[in-house]
């Protein structure tokens, strides 16, 4: 497959039916000239030397040289390696529980960590599969398109946390309907969907939803994190665990029974995923019994540079022109003055021609050579080469572009931004320049910088709008920022609702105090009062200091009353 690096160069080409114009025009002018000297015929005699085809031979070599000249900075590209290979394999849905009871750590480190630790293995494991990432609490969403790619799928599997989710809670039955509509439109391919979850089904349907996905010819795997007994859920960045609305701490437990209703009715398997590796091993061995269909696609995997054989050729027409002199000169004893700034021209041109392509090709074969250690993973290895280019040709976005993805893969983020955003501003292509922008809202949003990464998705989508993952990237940051706002107005607001609830209590013990001095002046003024008197009023108090504290408990739960009873 043939294609151009840079075409934007091709629009060059302009320039040589310009040039021809303009020379066409200035061989007629010169011609009108001649003839008020004499006829042309006696002209001709005169001056015997000159030769009427050559200036127009060399001319054309020149336009001839320019125009590949202009065609070596497009840098022609062919693949070098094609392959028409039939692959293979199944597509695989997995849909991740990461509501806040997968935080529970009854398996070590934490439900969730182990559930990630489960996948990442599954997709080492694959090699002609196809695998889509969806997450779920109390609602669901696409983490993943169904792709071949597993070095997105790790990386986007390694950003997933419950702070992902506005609305937490469990919902089973609404990951499993996403799933269920994220499968390829193949026919006669396994299709499996794993349900990876500690089986707290807070909303219900979940049986209707696997049932149905089985009737589609999709089977449901659940996989069951966490232990029957049960364990509290900590609250991150504090030493607290979470509590129910009556401040009891909440013990989340796995609910074995569910999960293995909803994989008979999905016609897969329960598997329970402990601290052991046996789960993996099952999983593995029930993927294998699915159907496999096998599909032939042609993949170029890598582009090889074609501008060296162009730029031969054009030095070669450029060394045609300097030998070919413009008088009739066999034995090449004269040599025409009137050509010879023509000819330093041309060794100028040559001399910058050749140094110019060997400096291009020295930090291009770097780049090349940078590729192929990334492509195996050799990170450190790729960073040297591609910082070994920066350094014979600053100005070349590719190679600073390919550093930060370096830096990037070896989680070295804060270098990996500067790489991106120096490249952004050195390509003139916006395709790629939208790659760099959005590799930089990436790393942001991993570290939770929601601002930056909105930025940089915005700056991405203007040079590329038509970039699909960018735009479901900027949506799903816009949410996560809301989250976060949100989770600091809720944090400030209970500290509010922690200070005015200590003034309330300090105001309750004032007028305990004061109805205890009522009481005891009366008792003062009326010695006289029965005991089955003083008793009724006794009572009264304590009724009504019980009535000012569940007012007291309403209001302090009236703002949670708007989310979920469930937030775990």
């Amino acid at each position: 497959m043939f294609r151009f690096e840079d075409p934007t160069y091709l629009y060059l080409l302009v320039l040589i039916p310009l040039l021809a114009l303009v020379r066409f025009i200035s061989v007629r002018q010169q011609k009108k000239r001649l003839r008020k000297f004499g006829d042309p015929e006696l002209v001709r005699q005169l001056m015997p030397d000159v030769s009427r085809f050559r200036p127009a031979v060399k001319f054309w070599l020149l336009l001839a040289s320019l125009a590949l000249l202009i065609v070596v900075l497009a840098r022609p590209q062919m693949g070098t390696k094609i392959s028409h290979e039939k692959r293979t394999g199944i597509e695989t849905i997995i849909a991740m529980d990461i509501s806040n009871s997968m935080l529970a750590e009854d398996v070590l480190p934490s439900r969730l960590e182990r559930s990630k630790m489960m996948v990442e293995n599954l997709v080492d494991k694959f090699t002609n599969d196809k695998i889509g990432l969806i997450v779920f609490a109390g609602d669901a969403f696409v983490q993943l398109p169904i792709t071949s790619d597993y070095v997105s799928a790790k990386m986007f599997l390694s950003n997933i946390d419950p702070s992902m989710m506005a609305t937490q809670g469990t919902d089973i039955a609404a990951a499993i309907n996403m799933a269920s509509h994220s499968f390829t439109q193949e026919e006669g391919i396994g299709k499996a969907i794993i349900v990876i979850t500690d089986g707290e089904d807070h909303e219900g349907g979940a049986l209707e939803a696997a049932k149905d996905a089985k009737q589609k010819g999709m089977r449901v795997y659940v996989l069951g994190v966490g232990s029957a007994k049960g364990a509290p859920i900590p609250i991150p960045g504090s030493n607290d665990y979470m509590r129910d609305h009556s401040g009891n701490t909440v013990m989340s437990a796995l609910n074995e029974e569910m999960c293995k209703q909803v994989a008979e009715a999905g016609g897969g398997v329960y598997i329970h995923v402990d601290n052991n590796s046996n789960a993996q091993s099952l999983l593995n061995s029930e993927l294998d019994k699915l159907s496999k269909k096998e599909t032939s696609s042609t993949i170029y995997s890598e582009y090889d540079e074609q501008f060296q054989a162009v730029a031969i050729i054009a030095l070669l027409f450029l060394i045609l022109e300097i030998c070919l002199l413009e008088i009739r000169n066999p034995i090449l004893k004269n040599v025409s003055i009137f050509s010879r700034s023509k000819k330093t021209a041309s060794i100028l041109l040559l001399l910058l021609a050749v140094s110019t392509a060997a400096s291009a090709q020295n930090d291009r074969q770097l780049v090349r050579k940078g590729n192929r250690q990334f492509h195996s993973g050799q990170y450190p290895d790729a960073e040297t080469l591609y910082r070994k280019a920066v350094e014979k040709n600053p100005r070349n976005p590719q190679a600073v572009y390919n550093l930060g993805n370096a830096l990037m893969a070896q989680k070295k983020d804060s270098a990996a931004v500067q790489q991106f955003e120096s490249a952004a501003k050195l390509e003139t292509n916006p395709m790629r320049r939208a790659l760099a922008y959005h590799n930089i809202g990436v790393i942001c949003q991993s570290h939770r910088m929601y601002g930056e990464a909105i930025e940089a998705y915005k700056k991405a989508l203007r040079h590329n709008p038509n970039d699909d993952e960018t735009r479901y990237n900027l949506a799903l940051c816009k949410r996560q920022q809301k989250q976060q706002q949100q989770n600091q107005n809720q944090q400030q607001k209970n500290g509010d609702g922690k200070n005015q609830q200590n003034q309330d209590q300090k105001q309750q013990d004032k007028n305990q105090d004061q109805n205890k001095q009522q009481k005891q002046q009366p008792q003062k003024q009326q010695p006289q009062m029965s005991r089955d008197n003083a008793e009724q009023l006794l009572n009264a108090a304590i009724q009504e200091e019980k009535a000012t504290q569940q007012r007291m408990k309403k209001a302090m739960q009236q703002p949670r009353s708007r989310k979920l009873e469930k937030n775990w």
